[in-house]
C-alpha cells in the first residue's frame, strides 16, 4: 500500500468502547460502523482542519487540510474517509488505537496522530495502527482480502460467509477471528455468538451445516446491529438477567460468557469454562455449549 504513515500496535487485552470514545479496547465491527457515521454527521457540509500534533502524520494531515468529507465507511474493522480533493483515508485501530470525540477548544496533546476539526468539535486519532492517505486501488486490495461484513448490505453475503467457514478445517473458535472468512468479528462476539447457538467454540468450522452456517450468519447480523445502535456489545436476554435489557445495562450483566470464567452460567448455572484459541482467550458454557 502507499502508506503514509503505518505504526504496529502491541498487544492488548480486548473490550469495549463509550459512545465517544472509539477504541478503548479492541473495537470490533460494530464500533467502526458506528465510527463512521458519528464522523460523518461532525464534519461533512464544511471545511475540515487538519492537523498532526504528533508529527508522524504531517504531511498526510497537509493533504486532508481544508478539505470536505464527502463520505465515510466502514469495511469490517477497517475505516475509509473520502475527501473532495480526491484523497482517500484510511484508518485501522488496531489493538490501541483511539478515536476521541473532544470539544475544538480543547487543545491536543503529543500523541494525537491526526486530529479533524469542524466548528466546535474535533476528533482525535492516537495510536492506530494504520493512518495512511491511499488511494482507491489500495482500498481495493484490503476489501478484497476480506470476507463478508454482517453490517452491510447484500444479498449474497450469507451465502458467502456459509461457503467460506465451512472451507475451513479450524476450530470455530478460530475461524471467527479470521477477517478473511467474516469482517468484524473480534474476542468478544466470537465467544458470545457460539454461546448464543450452543455451539463448542473446538468444533471444527468444516462440520457446520448449511444450515448451521446460515443461522450462524443471522445471528451475528442481529447482534452486530444492536451493538452498532447502542455502540456497546449487550448480548443477553431479559429472561436471562432478570431485567429489562437497555444500552445502560451494567457491563457486568451484558455478555453471557465471555471473561465470566468460573461464574454461573446465566442458564444453567454451571461454571463458565477458559480455553485457549488462535492464542487469544475466549470463554464457554460446558453445559450449553457441549462437545
Amino acid at each position: 500500500m502507499t502508506a503514509l504513515e503505518f505504526a504496529p500496535a502491541p498487544s492488548h487485552d480486548p473490550g469495549e468502547t463509550d459512545p465517544v470514545h472509539y477504541g478503548s479496547l479492541v473495537p470490533e465491527g460494530h464500533t467502526i460502523h458506528r465510527l463512521a457515521d458519528d464522523l460523518a454527521d461532525d464534519l461533512a457540509g464544511g471545511a475540515v482542519v487538519a492537523s498532526s500534533p504528533q508529527g508522524r502524520f504531517t504531511n498526510g494531515a497537509a493533504r486532508l487540510d481544508g478539505q470536505l468529507l464527502d463520505r465515510s465507511e466502514a469495511w469490517g474493522k477497517h475505516l475509509f474517509l473520502w475527501w473532495s480533493s480526491g484523497e482517500l483515508l484510511h484508518v485501522h485501530l488496531g489493538l490501541i488505537g483511539k478515536f476521541r470525540r473532544v470539544p475544538a477548544m480543547e487543545s491536543a496533546s503529543d500523541t494525537v496522530r491526526l486530529r479533524l476539526e469542524r466548528d466546535d468539535v474535533a476528533w482525535q486519532l492516537t495510536g492506530p495502527q494504520t493512518c495512511a492517505v491511499v488511494t482507491p486501488p489500495d482500498r481495493e486490495t484490503v476489501v478484497a482480502a476480506l470476507g463478508p461484513d454482517p453490517l452491510r448490505r447484500g444479498a449474497r453475503r450469507r451465502e458467502q460467509f456459509a461457503t467460506s467457514v465451512r472451507g475451513s478445517h479450524r476450530p470455530l473458535g478460530a475461524a471467527l477471528l479470521d477477517q478473511g472468512i467474516i469482517a468484524g468479528i473480534g474476542n468478544v462476539y466470537r465467544s458470545e455468538l457460539l454461546f448464543l447457538l450452543g455451539i463448542h467454540p473446538e468444533r471444527r468450522a468444516s462440520e457446520l451445516s448449511a444450515d448451521d452456517a446460515g443461522r450462524l450468519w443471522d445471528v451475528t447480523v442481529d447482534q452486530l446491529r444492536r451493538g452498532k445502535r447502542w455502540n456497546r456489545i449487550v448480548t443477553v436476554e431479559s429472561a436471562d438477567v432478570g431485567r429489562r435489557i437497555t444500552r445502560t445495562l451494567p457491563r457486568e450483566d451484558a455478555h453471557y460468557v465471555y471473561k465470566r470464567g468460573g461464574e454461573p452460567c446465566r442458564r444453567c448455572q454451571e461454571p463458565i469454562d477458559h480455553i485457549e484459541i488462535a492464542g487469544r482467550s475466549m470463554w464457554f458454557c460446558p453445559t450449553c455449549q457441549p462437545r
